[in-house]
C-alpha cells in the first residue's frame, strides 16, 4: 500500500464482497418472517405482529444498506478505485 487511496480501495473491495452477502441474508429473515407470519400462524394476532416489526426491521436494514453502498460507490468514485 503506497498511499491512503490504496488503503481505502481494500478497505471498500472487502466491503463490497459483503454487501451482496448481507443484503441476501436480510432478504431471506425478511421473506421467513413473511411467511411464519401471515401464512404459517396466520390466524395468530400475536404472531402477525412478529412479522410487522420483522418487515419493519428489514426495511430499515434495506434503507441503511443502500445508503452504506451509496457511500462506497462514492468513496470508490472519488479515489478512482472503479
Amino acid at each position: 500500500m503506497n498511499n491512503f487511496a490504496d488503503l481505502v480501495g481494500v478497505f471498500t473491495g472487502l466491503i463490497s464482497l459483503l454487501v451482496p452477502v448481507v443484503f441476501a441474508l436480510t432478504f431471506i429473515v425478511f421473506a421467513w418472517g413473511i411467511i411464519k407470519a401471515w401464512i404459517i400462524n396466520g390466524g395468530d394476532e400475536n404472531s402477525v405482529e412478529e412479522g410487522k416489526k420483522i418487515a419493519v426491521a428489514a426495511v430499515v436494514a434495506f434503507v441503511f444498506m443502500f445508503g452504506i453502498w451509496g457511500i462506497l460507490q462514492l468513496l470508490q468514485d472519488s479515489f478512482g478505485l472503479i
